[in-house]
């Protein structure tokens, strides 16, 4: 199928987001279409970067990377491990290693434990906060209870996002408390028209329940059990593509806190997300030296897989094709766990401690430089799982570029996109021709330039 560039500006936005990236981290192979990810390297992040251990994690596209097996299987939906009112259930980045049953979720970033919920926390010279699920929905119904941060520049952030960045969201511009932003995204693909705009009460001071019911044929927004916006999947036919432009594949679901508003972002995201930041000790917006949120539960009703639905077990989602939509996903009973964060799907125990305390040797095909193993966090390192990938707990200076979290707004004439994931043209790592769009910038992606070019300017 034939995908036309979305806009010059995406495109623009693309090769900056390729810049700052391999300027960030240069020792990391970059990974999409028709460039995946090489085998000493073989998982594809949502940033568009090729790793092995955190990278073959939540987040890793089983199509640019270098085998589908590649990405460790992800888990399936369990409603019983979504609900989040402590730290209990949440583990750093750089100490998970796949087992589901031991974290709920992950973290990149500073989260607080405050008053019976958790603050996502956003500090001068940090990239705020991120918690993604460690299990998986694929279709659900989905409902935070937060109260937004405040102030321009900051960008609250409740979404689902899939491996292939299918994307459902709800975001929120500090300095429009009155209102939500809902969108959604197939495939990472620039689609100015799916945005939409909700009037609610202030969402700094109030506590607001926000809803998405995602079924194989309908989506729902809501706030506080009024129905806000309806999406039918009938709607997003595109006769160009032959696809059903329809979020439609597992996805994590994230909480994120983010800088929008610096001054090295481009002029229509600082627009969109209300002008820059105020980082003066001063500001009515900040307590203790960071911007916050704060999250008092989260609960996932779990639907059943869409009719058809190919299932040989019940543990796990994996992609069994490179188109990556709806049929090309499958339930099963294999599971991986990392020995450590130099392992991948496909070895998942290279570099595990052996009974004689030393670690497992590399496999022939590894290079001498050691892979990359959390996502923004340079080199190899860090095989060790009880090593914290952040370099301040405290909130600032965080040393995890990664933790933009969704992004901003595809509304008309903002100039900003969301979606996540690297753009191009089609491509795979067969070099058979598959279905992935052009000119898409996506909203983590984005986020995690906005932070990588803060980073260099610091």
């Amino acid at each position: 199928m034939v995908r036309s560039l979305a806009s010059a500006a995406a495109a623009s936005l693309a090769a900056a987001a390729a810049l700052l990236l391999t300027t960030a981290s240069a020792s990391a192979p970059t990974c999409g279409p028709n460039n995946p990810c090489p085998a000493d390297s073989p998982c594809c992040s949502q940033y568009g970067q090729c790793g092995v251990g955190a990278y073959c994690l939540g987040g890793c596209d089983p199509i640019f990377s270098h085998q589908l097996d590649s990405c460790v299987p992800a888990p399936v939906c369990d409603g019983s491990k979504f609900n989040i009112d402590n730290l209990n259930g949440v583990t750093d980045i750089a100490k998970y290693l796949g087992d589901a049953s031991t974290a709920n979720w992950v973290s990149s970033g500073s989260p607080l434990e405050y008053n019976g919920g958790v603050l996502l926390t956003l500090s001068q010279g940090s990239v705020g906060t991120l918690l993604a699920s460690t299990h998986y929905v694929w279709y659900g119904k989905i409902s935070a209870k937060l109260r937004t941060s405040q102030g321009a520049g900051v960008v609250t952030a409740f979404i689902l996002m899939s491996d292939v960045k299918d994307e459902i969201d709800f975001e929120f511009i500090g300095t429009t408390l009155n209102q939500a932003q809902s969108n959604y995204y197939w495939q990472g693909v620039l689609d100015y028209e799916n945005g939409g705009k909700h009037d609610t009460s202030n969402t700094f001071d109030n506590e607001h329940e926000y809803e998405i019911d995602w079924q194989p044929d309908t989506l729902t927004w809501s706030i506080d059990g009024k129905v806000v916006r309806t999406l039918k999947k009938s709607d997003t036919w595109n006769a160009t593509t032959g696809s059903f432009m329809y979020p439609q594949t597992p996805s994590r679901v994230q909480l994120s806190l983010w800088p929008a508003g610096l001054a090295s972002n481009g002029k229509g995201t600082i627009e969109w997300a209300g002008g820059l930041i105020n980082w003066s000790a001063g500001s009515p917006a900040m307590q203790n030296g960071y911007y916050y949120a704060s999250v008092s539960s989260v609960d996932v009703t779990c639907y059943d897989p869409p009719s058809g639905a190919n299932k040989t077990g019940d543990k796990t989602y994996v992609y069994n094709a490179l188109a990556g939509t709806n049929n090309s996903i499958a339930i099963t009973d294999t599971s991986v766990i990392l020995g450590s964060l130099q392992g991948t799907g496909e070895e998942p125990d290279k570099g595990k401690a052996k009974a004689s305390g030393t670690a497992s040797a590399p496999s022939s095909s590894s290079s001498t430089s050691v892979p990359e193993s959390v996502p923004g966090v340079s080199g190899g390192g860090n095989s060790d799982p009880n090593a914290s990938g952040s370099s301040d707990q405290g909130g600032a200076g965080a040393g995890n570029s990664s933790n933009g979290g969704s992004g901003g707004s595809g509304s008309s004439g903002t100039g900003f996109s969301q979606g996540g994931g690297a753009s191009g043209a089609s491509g795979n790592n067969s070099g058979a021709a598959v279905a992935r769009p052009e000119g898409i910038v996506g909203g983590s992606v984005f986020a995690l330039v906005a932070c990588v070019g803060a980073m260099l300017v610091l």
